[in-house]
Formats: structure tokens, sequence, C-alpha cells
């Protein structure tokens, strides 16, 4: 059988990114094996049949041989047969660290607790309307190591702090924390072990984009490096912001300079400006021609789930933002969407619930009572987030999704949006996230054909 400990890639956790590391490897020339957890785990099928697996459990005899090993994001350093072969010596990386030691191509790293896949994706456009050849990829979409095969000169990267703790030393073009806000803290502890995965972005990189409203995003680099800032105020020279005109529209701006009108942006809510924003900050920071980004801004439509305009019944927008699986995600929504709709006095009717993850809900507090004319509760923590809500808006109690977007159908008043933005897994009423918001989708669709 196996295996002498000299050369040996052990790939720790297979599905899709583990894939594209046993393939990248075997087109090296690499002696490779994996194991995994799961006794059929996603893309046996895909590798190599002469790739030694071991699956089932994590195998510790196997990861002691390993010259390093690549883990998966979904698998957490803390295991116990990945400390033990951490405390014998063996190297345990990321995919993304692949990527970097095995390309000098210019690489663009965004992370955050919210709006990352708007943000890479949007860039990602904006570039390809700038005439570059890009790759796109990384925790959204296509693996990192699976964009080498298109030869690009740009590679754009979602990254999440899952990722980001096993990779050292970027070396970034430019990169971006665009929020933080608390996520994932059953993995990295507390808040400053989730901020310290976060920002190992940083770590060699050459320019910098941080959020002035997030003073956790700006990091602690030496005074050399390039700095640009981007948020929802009015800006200092050469900054992104926001400036208003007398009639109080809100401008995209670069200091002093206005650029664009908010509203002939496709994606609309100021936490889409603040998206919108960032990326033109990157953009510039890769040499992206103002003009360009600026024309992808108009015709942009976000993200399927993700704040995703749905349609319009009796002047009531409908909007789809199932992906707003935390309380950060949902806060922007509602703030972001509540603020574009008030000046027509406009409020939302807000879908909650589902799978809470321990949560703390009475940081919904203030932004409800605020841009929220009703929240409808769903889903097996519905009691839960209507105990910290009490008091700060009407709440009303549906069984199943349907019955929730028919009651916001009847309660919605002109100029009102309706936001599916639960702040909860879906798991307890769904099989993920992607198949609530087509449910969401499919019942909106409905009431139009009711009309």
């Amino acid at each position: 059988m196996l295996i002498h400990r000299g050369g040996l890639k052990v790939v720790a956790g297979l599905g899709i990114s583990g894939v594209s590391v046993v393939n990248h490897f075997v087109e090296q020339g690499y002696q490779v094996a994996v194991t995994d957890s799961r006794i059929t785990p996603p893309g046996h099928d895909k590798i190599p049949a002469h790739v030694h697996t071991s699956f089932g459990a994590l195998d510790s005899n196997l990861l002691l041989q390993a010259e390093e090993i690549i883990l998966s994001p979904g698998l957490a350093p803390q295991l116990p047969q990945i400390q033990e072969a951490i405390s014998q010596g063996i190297p345990v990386i990321s995919d993304i660290q692949v990527l970097r030691r095995t390309t000098h191509v210019p690489i663009v790293a965004i992370t955050g607790s919210n709006a990352k896949s708007t943000v890479t994706t949007l860039l990602g456009e904006m570039a390809k309307h700038a005439g570059k050849k890009v790759a796109v990829g990384g925790n959204l979409g296509r693996p990192a190591l699976d964009l080498l095969k298109d030869e690009p000169e740009l590679i754009i990267l979602e990254l999440s702090s899952f990722q980001l703790e096993t990779t050292t030393n970027l070396g970034a073009d430019v990169a971006v924390v665009l929020n933080m806000s608390e996520d994932h803290l059953d993995r990295h502890g507390d808040m400053l072990g989730y901020h310290t995965a976060k920002h190992r972005i940083f770590q060699d990189v050459k320019k910098v984009v941080f959020n002035r409203d997030d003073s956790l995003t700006r990091p602690l680099v030496p005074d050399a490096i390039p700095m640009q800032s981007f948020g929802l105020n009015a800006p200092d020279l050469n900054q992104y912001g926001v400036l208003k005109d007398a009639q109080g529209a809100l401008w995209l701006a670069r200091g002093c300079e206005k650029l664009l009108n908010s509203t002939d942006m496709y994606m609309q809510g100021t936490h889409n400006i603040a998206n919108a924003l960032a990326c033109l900050a990157l953009g510039e920071a890769i040499g992206l021609p103002l003009p360009a980004m600026l024309e992808v801004l108009k015709t942009f439509k976000g993200l399927e789930h993700r704040c995703e305009y749905v349609t319009t019944l009796n002047d009531v927008r409908y909007y789809n933002d199932s992906k707003g699986t935390n309380i950060g995600a949902t806060l922007a929504a509602v703030e972001g969407l509540g603020q574009a709709i008030a000046p027509q006095q406009g409020k939302l009717v807000l879908i909650l619930g589902g799978q809470g993850k321990g949560q703390d809900f009475t940081l919904l507090q203030t932004a409800v009572q605020q841009y929220v004319r009703e929240v409808v509760l769903i889903g097996v923590d519905a009691p839960k987030i209507a105990d910290a809500l009490q008091g700060y808006t009407h709440l009303t109690f549906a069984s199943d999704l349907s019955r929730a977007v028919h009651h916001c159908y009847q309660t919605a008043q002109t100029h009102d949006v309706v936001l599916l933005s639960p702040a909860c897994a879906s798991l307890d009423m769904f099989k993920n996230y992607n198949e609530r918001g087509q449910a969401f989708v499919a019942c909106v669709q409905s009431l139009a054909h009711e009309k």
C-alpha cells in the first residue's frame, strides 16, 4: 500500500475545493491522498482512480505521513487529528495558499461578514467590462485553483474566515474587509478570534481598502502601504463616499466629485451604495477606468437571494434576501432599504425567522423600530425573536412562508417594501437558503397571477 513521507500531499476534506486541490497536484505530478470523515464525501467520484482515499473518519496515520496537509475550509484546524499533525511539524495550509505560490497573477482579495459575494461578483463584471481577462471565485462559485485554467491576467477572490485562517502571506495586490459583525463564533471562539482570522487577508498586501463606517475593517499595516476608504458619509479628498444634492438625492462621489446618482443604479438601498463604493475603490487600486465601472453599476442586478428585487405589486416592491442568515446581513438590508424608501414615507414589512443559531435578536430592535411596519415571524425560533422585538413593531406569526407572504401582501401599503431577510438559517423548514428564496419568489409570483 502506501506510503513514503517525502512529497505526499494529503487533502483533508473533499467537496468542490478538495477535488480541485487533488486534481491540481495530480497534474503537477505529486503523490496525493485524500481523507474525509464522511463515508461518501461529495466529489469522491471526480478524483483520479489511482489517488489513495481513506473515508469514514479522518485518517491520523495518513495525515502524519504528509509532507503537507491541504485542509478543507469546512474542517477546523482545532480538530485533534489536525492538531497532532501540526505538533509533528507538518504544515497545514489552504487551497488559497496553494494558489498564491502557484501563480504571480495579481490577486484582489475580498472578505467581510456580509456583502462579499456581491462585491466580488460586481468587481468581476467591472473588470470584464474594462476588457480585463479576469477569473472570479474562491469561496464563491469556482474553487481558487480552477481559476488558473482560464490563464487570467487578474484573479478576484472571495475569501471566508475559514479559508483565511490557514492562509499566510497572501500578498494580494489589494485587499478589503468590507464589514465585521458577529458570525462563526462557534469556530473562532470569540470576536477577537474572528477578527484575527479575517485580517490575515492583509498579510503582505500591496494596497488596502477599508470601510470608514466600521473601524474593525481598518488594518494595522505599515504607513507606506497605500490605503483608500469608502463610506456612506461625505468623503475626504481621493476617498469614496456619498454627497447629497439640493434635492436630497444621494450621489456616489470621489472627494468632492459627484460620480453617479444612486437612483441610476439598478441595485437599490444604502447598503448597495456601500457595496458599489467598495468596488470603485478596489477597481481604482487595480487600474480599472472609472467610466467602465460606472456603466456596470447602472445595469448590475445583484445576486440571487441577496436583496434580489422580485417584482412590484400595487406600488409595493418585493425583495428576496434569503441569504440574510445572520443578524448583520439582515440589519444591512433593513437599514439600506429602509433609508431608501423613507423619503416616500414607505416602511418595510419584514419576514424573519428560522434557526436562530443562538444570536442576540435584540440587536435588531432599533432598526426594526425605525424602518419596519410589521414583522411576520416563521420557523422554529420565531418565539425567541418575538420576545426580543416585542414592543418595537407589530408582530405576527405565520405557520409557513406562503402564509407569511400572503399576510405581507394584505398589510403592505403604497411605497412599502416586503422583505424576506430572515436573520436565521433555513434548515428547520428548507433544504438551504436557496430553496427558501426560491419558495419566496414563487409565492410572490403567485400573488401577481392572482391579481
